[in-house]
């Protein structure tokens, strides 16, 4: 039985290990352990990466949404609006400052948010007072989008934009999955107000450990996040705002910078495992049990996930585990059933797509160093299940 695991890092570890260990001495020797030159260095390209002027590094994906909001002034009475069919942080960090998660339902197909539910929802409960747009429902006042670009592929953000500016709001994008992507030839987190990355260790872009980034083409949203990354110091023990301890360790932006390099690399070879499983897939006759991601043809999907609609979905995951195959459900619970947010008074049913995502969905292996034998084997067992 081949065992194929949802993903093999050690695999990754081996191929970049004699240019890792010699940068994590190169660290230890300089005992500079905070926003050293590695920093400094990851900032910038990170930046040039995602074709945004500013990139400052900080602790983790979650603090990149939660320092972005706060550069925004998002606070109590404020709402932004985003996706129930996400990572919790998403909502989670708006939760945290005292505003309220507004959510619209996603669009079938990428599982991104749904630019049509999201002026459905500003037309049916949203009215302009002093300038201002209100939810006549909550009397909150909307202050911004979070659009997730969820597994490795953009959102629609032309139309998403298109509301924003017609608004006055502004966009936080939750790029946490999808460093590299593109959408229409621009790369997501420069399209937006402020881009959000995570390096969780499972990402394309893994730290060893927890890492993150934000991305700006703002300069003084730029200054205001490195103030607010500093427990909002500047100078140094001289606080006019109140910020937080928000900074990337230089041992992790050492690490990074090395697999930077490698990253367009790993991306291919996970666009080129996912061609062969829509391939596979359907030649094995499956149209009618599972749905392959539908990629949308004017962007770059980078495949963070791949991630299937699939009939029985609890029972294969079951099947394929027993045949020593790893899958994941992201996410088996959509944000607006989840108890914490039960002061949102959401019922199932609100949000039908998100819903049924999280009933059916399930990612399969696909990291680079996958070999030919162990993607035949997800397929052949996937086969056998449905056969």
């Amino acid at each position: 039985m081949t065992n194929v695991p949802l993903l093999d890092l050690k695999a990754q570890f081996a191929q970049i290990r004699s240019e890792v260990m010699p940068v994590i001495e190169q660290v230890c020797a300089s005992q500079r352990f905070i926003l050293g030159d590695h920093v400094l260095g990851l900032e910038a390209e990170v930046a040039r990466y995602c074709a945004s002027s500013a990139g400052i590094g900080v602790s983790s994906g979650t603090d990149a949404l939660l320092l972005a909001l706060m550069a925004l002034g998002v606070g109590a009475g404020d709402e932004i609006i985003t996706t129930p069919f996400t990572f919790f942080a998403t909502a989670g960090t708006i939760a945290r400052l005292g505003a309220r998660p507004v959510f619209c339902d996603i669009d079938p197909a990428t599982f991104n948010l749904s630019p049509k539910a999201v002026q459905d929802f500003v037309d049916r409960q949203c009215t302009v007072r002093g300038g201002r747009l209100i939810n006549h429902a909550t009397g909150g006042r909307i202050k911004g989008l979070m659009p997730v670009h969820l597994y490795g592929q953009s959102a629609d953000m032309d139309p998403l934009m298109a509301i924003a500016e017609g608004h006055g709001l502004k966009v936080i994008e939750d790029a946490a999955q999808a460093i590299g992507t593109e959408y229409r030839g621009v790369r997501v987190g420069s399209i937006g107000d402020i881009g959000c990355f995570s390096f969780f260790p499972s990402k394309n872009l893994g730290a060893f450990g927890d890492a993150g980034l934000v991305t700006t083409n703002d300069a003084d949203l730029a200054e205001s996040m490195r103030v607010l990354r500093v427990h909002g110091g500047k100078p140094k023990y001289f606080h006019s705002v109140i910020g937080g301890n928000f900074r990337i360790d230089e041992l992790q932006a050492a690490v990074l910078r090395v697999k930077l390099k490698y990253l367009d690399g790993w991306t291919e070879a996970r666009q080129r495992n996912a061609a062969f499983y829509d391939a596979a897939f359907a030649a094995a006759g499956l149209a009618d049990r599972l749905e392959t991601p539908q990629a949308a043809k004017n962007g770059r999907h980078i495949f963070n996930q791949y991630v299937v609609r699939v009939q029985n979905r609890d029972a294969l995951k079951e099947f394929l585990a027993k045949r020593s195959i790893g899958t994941e459900i992201y996410y088996p619970v959509p944000l607006h059933l989840q108890k914490c947010f039960a002061y949102l008074n959401h019922a199932a049913g609100d949000f039908p797509e998100s819903e049924r995502a999280a009933q059916e969905t399930l990612a399969l292996p696909i990291y680079p160093e996958l070999d030919q034998v162990q993607l035949d084997a997800v397929v052949a067992s996937i086969a056998e299940f449905y056969a």
